[in-house]
């Protein structure tokens, strides 16, 4: 039996889905008559074009999870290029491992969750689930999360501040035509990663520090959470757009209180969607109800819909959905970056 090299197993890219070209309007609206997660998948999509059609409202987009390596990287996209999505708060790796990654013009793989994970090892390969990335491009992204951060000014920045110095980057040196942080800084939709250190930023930052010890920068997580507030505080209506859970759902959803802690209280989120896979049966940590938000002071409930269902079949549904129903052709872009 021959040895198996690394190019055996990163032999098939991931192809990004692309909404621009799907026609899931009359499978959505049957979706309507239905019962279970296929009235969920419909109730969601109208939600998401009522937050589309609001002109008050600002669409929030939260990710977190591997949706972006596994196939959605374009569909997130096309919600910015399409005025879909007006701020964005992600994990790190939702932003650095996969996207700008991937705008380095490296690629995430079709894998298998049975692989050997010793043998990848041994060949330098990681795996997400069924996905597998060459761990040695990935130690590149790091070391062009360096090289950005040597290029600037030693102080405390938010991760708004340091992912548009990534797009600024990509203007010049990106090998791939659509990224997600490229996009994001050249329409003005400012994305947020309150856990940034937790991803390849991490360990890009951690090199430029060691290397710099005397004078660095760093990521201010409290700097974050402020001018996400100072957003919701110049938003008159918001709707948030939930993949996932975690920190980037609670994150996006405390901006409601801590306005109020500030003593400049704002409106609940009037619109939320959440598509889930977690349940309570351990807690209800991640996977507590936009209902239980409610209780909180941080979102309404008239407008809100929980969708159990694995994110990659569900938010290319949605989002196909509303980009081809077409109310993003009337939104004006909001481009919240500008408040800063």
């Amino acid at each position: 039996m021959s040895k198996i090299k690394k190019s055996d197993l990163l032999a098939t890219p991931i192809s990004h889905i692309d909404i621009k070209t799907l026609d899931v309007k009359a499978l959505v609206d049957s979706y309507r008559k239905m019962s279970f997660s296929a009235r969920d998948i419909a109730r969601a999509a109208d939600i998401y074009n009522l937050m589309l059609g609001d002109k008050n409202a600002t669409v929030w987009l939260t990710l977190a999870g591997s949706t972006s390596a596994g196939g959605c990287m374009q569909v997130y996209v096309d919600m910015v290029k399409s005025r879909m999505v007006d701020v964005i708060v992600a994990t790190g790796a939702s932003i650095v491992d996969m996207d700008f990654f991937e705008a380095l013009g490296f690629k995430h793989y079709k894998g298998s969750a049975y692989a050997d994970d010793k043998l990848l090892r041994s060949l330098y390969i990681d795996r997400i689930y069924d996905t597998f990335i060459d761990e040695e491009q990935m130690q590149e992204c790091d070391r062009t999360v360096a090289q950005i951060a040597d290029s600037l000014a030693p102080r405390p920045y938010s991760s708004r501040e340091f992912i548009a110095e990534m797009g600024k980057y990509l203007v010049k040196h990106s090998k791939k035509k659509d990224s997600l942080v490229q996009a994001a800084y050249e329409n003005n939709v400012p994305i947020f990663c309150p856990a940034f250190s937790d991803s390849s930023a991490g360990f890009g930052l951690v090199y430029h520090q060691w290397n710099n010890p005397k004078k660095h920068l760093s990521i201010d997580s409290v700097k974050d959470f402020l001018e996400l507030t100072r957003i919701k505080m110049g938003s008159r209506e918001t709707g948030l757009f939930i993949v996932g859970g975690g920190v980037p759902k609670n994150f996006a959803a405390d901006t409601v209180i801590c306005a109020e802690i500030l003593g400049k209280p704002v409106p609940v989120h009037k619109y939320s969607i959440q598509i889930t896979v977690a349940d309570s049966r351990d807690g209800a940590l991640s996977s507590s109800t936009l209902k239980e938000a409610s209780s909180w002071g941080k979102v309404d409930t008239i407008y809100e819909q929980m969708v159990y269902a694995e994110a990659t079949t569900a938010v290319p549904l949605i989002a196909a959905y509303a980009y081809q129903t077409g109310a993003w052709r009337k939104r004006k872009q909001h481009k919240l970056g500008n408040i800063f």
